[in-house]
């Protein structure tokens, strides 16, 4: 059972990712009290029975959303599995009912079946398409890529959304060796895509996966991520006790571990200096300074030693629930800018970009937004940058406290 004043707070960014307009958000989390199985006033049935509404009134990719919350975190019980359920089957009659060339893909790959949605791949023997590779963390689930899948012939795109093992349909375990997965899809789609130019738009937990994926598979020409944990998350002990419940018991949950084991027992996943100073390929970044999940000093390795880095450093907290639209237009336009090419595509996402920007700035609502650009680090020793690296992550986090 999870803590249900925790999940009302981090349902915050996941309901704006997905649009969910504020009011409705906050009325259907008013009728929230507990989160006991399928009874009323829980959790899972609150979100359901908002969806199951929208439905009758033929808002499908709306109800979906509020299944797809419903689900939220993880599925634990009959409840949450009707939900996850639910999810799927209203992203599959939104797509059907209008919206071309999204299909769905089922592979089976070394560490279990996942299962994909796609977009823009090529008939065989056509003419094949740069690919963008998508997925959430580790409670968010594919379809929430709709919209960008629906857009693929626009970009000129083969785009693929995809889940973490064990999260929504992946029926992967995660663990150290997850990042496997991203190559053998790739390998899967050779020859639906171009997959010798993949971006990997790969949020929180998906993201450090695909950058060890980068490490080693020279078909992904660039990395864009947000929130992702990089090293000290895996190995700061001093950090472990303020990962929030959620995140602690997601984990565990993915991994087949226990929420007392499952922090350390992670602690091989952790990208060192020298993994991180040999990614040859750009990766762009979004942080948020306020993360109650990423620790500091995460930031401070991938400044110190990834070779191409661009950061959007947003004043918020985990997921910067408050600068949704300026970190998606920036992450897409990352992403072509580290394929190359695609000039008109860059150049309406830039406007796009600069648009939101100056509407925040107007209202207000923008906070304390910075933009690094991509520039190449100085070696330096793995010994030094480490001791550096865990000073200042011990200075921040005693600030914190």
């Amino acid at each position: 059972m999870n803590d249900v004043t925790e999940l009302k707070r981090f349902v915050e960014v996941h309901g704006r990712i997905l649009g969910i307009p504020g009011g409705r958000l906050a009325r259907v989390l008013g009728r929230i009290r507990h989160d006991e199985e399928g009874e009323p006033g829980s959790w899972a049935r609150e979100w359901t029975e908002a969806g199951v509404e929208l439905e009758r009134r033929g808002r499908e990719a709306e109800a979906g959303r509020h299944f797809n919350i419903a689900r939220f975190p993880y599925v634990d019980g009959p409840a949450r599995a009707d939900a996850q359920a639910r999810t799927v089957a209203s992203f599959d009659r939104w797509r059907l009912g209008g919206t071309a060339g999204i299909q769905r893909i089922d592979l089976g790959l070394s560490g279990g079946r996942v299962r994909c949605w796609a977009a823009g791949l090529a008939p065989r023997g056509g003419e094949r398409r740069p690919v963008l590779l998508l997925s959430g963390g580790i409670v968010s689930v594919k379809e929430q890529f709709g919209p960008i899948l629906a857009g693929a012939d626009r970009f000129g795109l083969a785009v693929v959304a995809v889940e973490m093992p064990g999260v929504g349909e992946n029926e992967q375990r995660y663990g150290p060796e997850s990042h496997l997965m991203v190559s053998e899809l790739l390998d899967a789609l050779a020859d639906r895509a171009d997959t010798d130019r993949t971006v990997a738009v790969m949020m929180s937990f998906s993201g450090h996966m695909a950058l060890r994926a980068a490490l080693h598979d020279k078909r992904i020409r660039g990395v864009v991520t947000a929130g992702a944990p990089i090293g000290d998350f895996f190995t700061d002990a001093d950090w472990r006790p303020r990962v929030p419940r959620v995140t602690v018991d997601t984990l565990a949950h993915l991994t087949g571990l226990t929420p007392d084991t499952v922090l350390p027992g992670l602690a091989d996943l952790a990208l060192t200096p020298d993994e991180l100073a040999a990614i040859r390929v750009p990766v762009a970044y979004t942080v948020s300074a306020r993360d109650e999940i990423v620790p500091p000093g995460d930031r401070l390795l991938l400044e110190r030693h990834v070779r191409e880095l661009r950061l959007l450093v947003h004043d918020d907290v985990h997921g910067s629930p408050s600068h949704v639209a300026e970190s998606r237009l920036w992450s897409l336009r990352s992403a072509l800018d580290a394929l190359g090419g695609f000039g008109p595509q860059r150049r309406f996402l830039g406007l796009a970009l600069a648009a939101v920007r100056a509407r925040e700035r107007l209202t207000g609502a923008r906070g304390h937004t910075t933009e690094t650009a991509p520039t190449p680090v100085t070696p330096v020793t793995t010994a030094t940058t480490a001791t550096t690296a865990t000073t200042a992550t011990t200075a921040t986090t005693g600030g914190d406290a």
